[in-house]
């Protein structure tokens, strides 16, 4: 919806669009006199473009084991470091490819100020607590010993592979070269497979301090594929067979080698089959039919009186450029002077397609937006920060609520909302009753604070590190961590079924104490489906007591194994809803 200058003139801007013989037509509407928006209306379906698939570099071709092995990877957790966070976590097909965690508490970054609770703040996704290669988490200044989140929302997955460049700043781009020898893999088109070599490597998204990819190689070469998952669908499971990945890879590439670079092309081959070309727009500009009055209305405000389309353009609905539109202040971010060293590029961020933006919430760089009608007021009053690139529209309310309506139903494919193929997914370990939980409450010991139980990683059969952390405690006091088979209470027993580890926090003062144990899980089936209790309790009489308690974390070991069975942990196989499972 940018806009340099006043409005064009609308009969010229669709005659440059169309073939000649809709042109003879618009030169007969000019002949009569019609407003020249209202001609826009008139050839706005033949005007209209189809999405074809997107285009594929010759040195990656789509095959289908490599489709669905990037698939399995794309979703699959064990891939981080902590082993519960994989790349759609953050990119949920009925979220529009987005992030739904963005609207929660743990999905706020303090922005550039550093202080939560600022106008600054940006809603981002969740990733992962910084932690080190042995598993014990360091504190992060802003999060603690917390997830940490992103300083900019998560752009779409869905139609990524149109642009030529991705992420908000564009860093991702062709050629792509191999990550560990230097090799070019890729001369031209491989902006999606040099996206997929960035968050597993990003300490704040997937990955420990100092990770490289022989460390993730080195875990997907030991891993079942999608062992988290409490449902998989039957498709999927039977193509993976009960294989581990090097065979997985041998399938899709030829041979078992597990590299960097493969893993790239097979998530970039999953994620060229995300592409959403069946929504109401769709079938309307192959038919004419389809769409309401007022959402065909809506459309000629975005081709006409509100210029959208300028960067919001064909059949992808952007530009693929790079705008400041006023959102913050261009100092909150350099956006692409961060990659060209321009600065004339500070502030300007890629623009995203519109296509299923309904389902995206919140909206922009920084999830500012809560609503589609709160974008559709911004751009209308012309941004918040000056001087940028849009102008004030100045719509009526009438339009208004004609360009909302377009937005919406119009431009989302019923299959992305749906989650059904391609869009279908496993169910993430994360939204499951497998994840620990912390209920409950505790003692209090100095400055009456409550030491905090953290408990992220899955309780896997076979998991060499399952990091069980604190905070909020004491500083350089004794903490001892109890796990049992049932609650071990608020006065400190002298042993755990489970584990019973001691440690000295780091940190000073009341609530300044922090620490994490690493518990390696014994690779024993018998352990699967058993129900463990654990409580911190740390060395602190500034309560009245003689300890310090933590709420209850309640969860259960599990084997590493997903069934095509109809119903798995409480959740129907196949189910492409996201939520909670029943416990097992």
């Amino acid at each position: 919806m940018t806009r340099s200058s006043g409005l064009r003139d609308g009969l010229g801007k669709c005659e440059g669009r169309v073939p000649g013989v809709v042109r003879v037509i618009v030169t007969a509407v000019r002949r009569i006199g019609i407003l020249a928006v209202a001609s826009c209306a008139i050839v706005s379906l033949a005007s209209a473009q189809v999405l074809q698939p997107p285009p594929v570099p010759a040195g990656n071709p789509q095959t289908p084991a490599k489709i669905k092995l990037g698939k399995v990877l794309f979703w699959e957790e064990q891939l981080a470091s902590t082993r519960s966070v994989a790349c759609g976590t953050c990119h949920i097909p009925a979220s529009g490819g987005s992030d739904p965690r963005s609207v929660s508490p743990g999905g706020v970054h303090p922005g550039p100020d550093g202080l939560f609770g600022g106008e600054d703040d940006i809603l981002g996704s969740p990733g992962v607590p910084l932690n080190q290669s042995d598993g014990l988490y360091a504190s992060s200044l802003s999060f603690g010993l917390g997830a940490q989140v992103t300083n900019r929302r998560p752009v779409s997955m869905v139609n990524a592979a149109y642009s030529p460049r991705l992420f908000w700043d564009g860093r991702a781009e062709g050629p792509f070269v191999d990550p560990v020898t230097l090799e070019v893999v890729l001369p031209t088109g491989g902006a999606l497979e040099n996206q997929a070599l960035a968050p597993p490597l990003s300490d704040i998204e997937m990955a420990h301090i100092g990770r490289a990819w022989p460390d993730v190689v080195d875990r997907l070469a030991t891993i079942s594929p999608l062992a988290l998952s409490p449902a998989v669908a039957t498709e999927l499971l039977d193509w993976i067979a009960g294989r581990g990945y090097p065979a997985l890879f041998e399938e899709a590439f030829g041979s078992p080698g597990v590299t960097a670079s493969r893993i790239a092309m097979a998530l970039a081959s999953y994620q060229r089959t995300l592409f959403t070309n069946q929504a109401p727009l769709d079938v309307w500009i192959q038919t004419g039919n389809g769409l309401t009055p007022q959402e065909l209305a809506g459309r000629t405000v975005f081709v006409g009186v509100a210029q959208c389309d300028n960067c919001h353009a064909g059949a992808i609905m952007s530009d693929h450029d790079f705008h400041y539109t006023g959102v913050r202040p261009k100092s909150d971010d350099p956006g692409r002077q961060e990659v060209t060293g321009n600065p004339d590029d500070e502030g300007k961020l890629r623009t995203p397609s519109v296509r299923n933006v309904a389902l995206r919430a919140p909206y922009m760089h920084n999830g500012r937006f809560a609503t589609l009608e709160d974008v559709v007021d911004f751009y209308d009053r012309g941004g918040d920060f000056t001087p940028n690139e849009l102008v004030p529209l100045n719509l009526t309310p009438q339009q208004r609520a004609d360009l909302l309506a377009f937005l919406r139903r119009p431009l989302t494919d019923p299959r992305l909302a749906e989650s059904t193929p391609p869009f279908d997914r496993p169910i993430l370990y994360t939204e499951s009753m497998r994840a620990p939980q912390v209920v409950g409450s505790g003692l209090a010991g100095s400055g009456a604070l409550v030491p905090q139980m953290l408990a992220v990683e899955p309780p896997l059969i076979g998991n060499p590190s399952f990091t069980v952390a604190v905070e909020n405690a004491l500083g350089g006091a004794s903490a001892s961590l109890v796990i049992d088979t049932s609650d071990p209470g608020l006065i400190q027993p002298v042993a755990g079924a489970f584990a019973f580890e001691s440690i000295v926090l780091a940190g000073a003062g009341a609530g300044g104490g922090y620490g994490s144990v690493s518990i390696a899980i014994p690779n024993d089936p018998g352990l699967d489906g058993v129900q463990w209790f654990g409580r911190w309790y740390v060395e602190d009489t500034g309560g009245g007591g003689s300890v310090a308690v933590s709420p209850l974390l309640r969860f259960h070991t599990f084997a590493g194994a997903v069934a095509n069975e109809i119903f798995i942990d409480g959740f129907e196989a196949g189910s492409t809803a996201a939520g909670s499972v029943t416990e097992p």
